[in-house]
């Protein structure tokens, strides 16, 4: 069961109403193969055909930025057969989408170190960026080999560069400059942040950005999450008092 769970009509949220943009941390893949008596690997498979699905709806319905969590720095540690079949559904989705989003509207970005993966998967990265970077729909972005500290880590060394070599003040170091120099510079904070699998944990997963987002728990592990949990999620979320800090 939902942690919202009375079911709300998707018809009553007014398009002015939908977050802007959602992250997804897609949490219970493994307990999903481990239920039913399959390998781990299954339940990534089945978790990739709803991402597939999740996020074609956000673009359908009008949510323009999509932040999905689908390798964490720490996931390295997992069992390296794991670490394998995740790397190969990768590169299956992402030749998939060169070849079949062609004439798509979502641009596609990347969030973390991609340095980690293999020059192969690093190269199909790339070209999915420039292939996408014109594109005027919902932006979609796939953090992987991400992880909320190693991100803040990263942007300050970028910024104790820039003070080093002159080009910055300390004084010149505020909120701001902050959030122009992690990944998801230039893109609105995330209002919306779901996490299926009953965890109430944020996993290092947006942590400057996740700031004043709205959370949502949903039970259900991700290959069973539906596009009308989705609606649910974004129903809950239409009736929050957003006070930032105020009365």
């Amino acid at each position: 069961m939902a942690l919202f769970s009375k079911k709300k009509d998707k018809e009553q949220v007014l398009p002015q109403n939908l977050p802007a943009h959602i992250g997804i941390i897609m949490d219970g893949n493994g307990r999903w193969a481990k239920k039913r008596a399959l390998p781990r690997s299954m339940g990534h498979s089945a978790g990739a055909q709803t991402f597939r699905k999740i996020a074609r709806y956000c673009s359908d319905i009008g949510i323009r930025h999509l932040t999905v969590y689908a390798f964490s720095t720490e996931n390295w540690r997992r069992p390296q057969e794991e670490v394998d079949a995740l790397m190969k559904l990768f590169e299956e989705y992402l030749n998939e989408a060169l070849r079949d989003f062609k004439d798509d509207t979502i641009v596609v970005k990347f969030l973390g170190d991609r340095t980690a993966f293999s020059p192969k998967l690093q190269a199909l990265i790339n070209e999915n960026e420039e292939e996408s970077k014109d594109r005027e729909g919902m932006v979609l972005n796939i953090a992987m080999n991400y992880g909320g500290r190693d991100e803040l880590v990263t942007a300050t060394k970028k910024i104790a560069e820039k003070v080093k070599n002159g080009e910055l003040s300390v004084d010149d170091i505020n909120a701001e400059l902050i959030s122009d120099s992690i990944y998801t510079a230039g893109q609105p904070d995330p209002d919306l942040i779901i996490r299926p699998s009953g965890e109430f944990r944020i996993s290092n997963f947006l942590l400057w950005q996740s700031a004043y987002a709205e959370y949502y728990i949903s039970d259900k592990l991700w290959p069973d999450f539906t596009t009308d949990d989705l609606d649910e999620a974004i129903a809950e979320f239409s009736t929050r008092n957003r006070r930032y800090g105020g009365v």
